[in-house]
């Protein structure tokens, strides 16, 4: 016998067969039993597990992302397709003169020939004579941001105590074409290098190579390079500038993995210690970009002495961040390149009113 109700909201059938009168209940279309697990939540172990499978991910996609962008994080170059005329640098007429060379991969850079304080030309026969005066020349290496024309009052600190300056673009700066990097930043340092001594027939020993930033690990590798063919430069001058870009990576960003992804990485101070030339460094105090214990760092590897015994030297600029020191530490800087270059090349070189 089969008999239907309804108790508690659920569906009971009832069915008595052979004198027994078991019951079968039902709630929807699902069987109810007790003895059946009731489902389950998962666990927190496994939520934190799926956490940190999404945790990581997302790392790895953010490691992925910097490695094949860093080069663009690293450089930021200010182009000028119109060109960059002489009159940018607001300096007398006949100081400033273009000048341009061809890399040994064929491409063009644009630059200045900036002449001392005081001095002006009208052609490059004018030019070439007050190079053969024998005043320093400085090789300007810039940092990896803007062009030659925000380098007016830096370069300045030279060409008043009575040096001529050659300052190329990079690569990918200014008029340039091209892409930055590190191996290309090199291949134009040593069409510079050769530019000068060359083309415009420099001897080594009058060329300061100057580095700012950036630029002090380009003039720390053509430095050593040079030292090592024993045709070293007159001396070399570094101004805020690091041991590697790889330790300034791993320094700002310690929760990345710097040393393994970062490919441009001017290793500054595994290079240093063959520099036979005098050597004079320059850091601000206060540098949040490139923190003065990096500098320091890169000057305890070089060697005490140039291999005409002039000892190194270290200036520390108390007031001056990293992108101020000119402005707020110009004199102070002046007179520390000054005094240094007196020891160098002595005090025929630099007028006494520069001072």
């Amino acid at each position: 016998m089969v008999a239907w109700c309804v108790a508690d909201g659920v569906l009971v059938m009832n069915i008595a067969a052979a004198g027994t009168s078991p019951t079968v209940a039902f709630k929807g279309t699902r069987e109810l039993n007790d003895d059946a697990p009731s489902p389950r939540r998962p666990g927190w172990k496994r939520r934190v597990l799926r956490t940190a499978i999404a945790i990581l991910t997302i790392y790895l996609l953010l490691v992925v992302m910097l490695a094949l962008l860093q080069r663009s994080l690293i450089y930021f170059p200010t182009h000028e397709a119109r060109g960059i005329v002489p009159q940018n640098a607001e300096l007398p007429v006949g100081r400033v003169h273009t000048i341009t060379l061809k890399t040994e991969d064929d491409i063009q850079l644009h630059g200045w020939h900036v002449l001392p304080n005081g001095q002006a030309a009208a052609d490059r026969d004018a030019c070439d004579r007050q190079l053969e005066l024998g005043r320093p020349v400085v090789l300007y290496f810039s940092g990896n941001a803007a062009n030659r024309q925000y380098r007016t009052e830096e370069f300045e600190v030279f060409t008043r105590l009575g040096c001529n300056v050659f300052i190329f673009d990079y690569r990918g700066y200014g008029e340039n074409d091209g892409s930055p990097s590190e191996k290309a930043f090199v291949a134009d340092a040593r069409s510079v290098w050769k530019y000068a001594t060359e083309e415009r027939n420099v001897a080594p020993d009058r060329i300061i190579l100057y580095g700012e930033s950036l630029g002090g690990g380009v003039a720390v590798r053509l430095a050593s390079e040079l030292s090592e063919a024993g045709t070293p430069p007159g001396a070399l001058v570094l101004r805020s500038t690091f041991t590697s870009l790889v330790n300034m990576g791993s320094y700002h960003y310690p929760w990345l993995p710097v040393r393994l992804v970062m490919v441009d990485r001017f290793p500054s101070i595994d290079r240093i210690p063959a520099v036979t030339c005098p050597f004079l460094q320059i850091h601000g105090a206060r540098d949040s970009i490139i923190p003065i214990k990096f500098g320091r760092e890169l000057f305890a590897a070089a060697p005490e002495k140039s291999a005409t015994g002039i000892a190194k030297r270290f200036v520390e600029l108390p007031n001056a961040d990293h992108n101020d020191v000119i402005f707020v530490a110009e004199r102070e800087m002046r007179r520390a390149v000054g005094e240094f270059l007196d020891t160098v090349y002595g005090e025929k070189y630099l007028p006494e009113e520069s001072r």
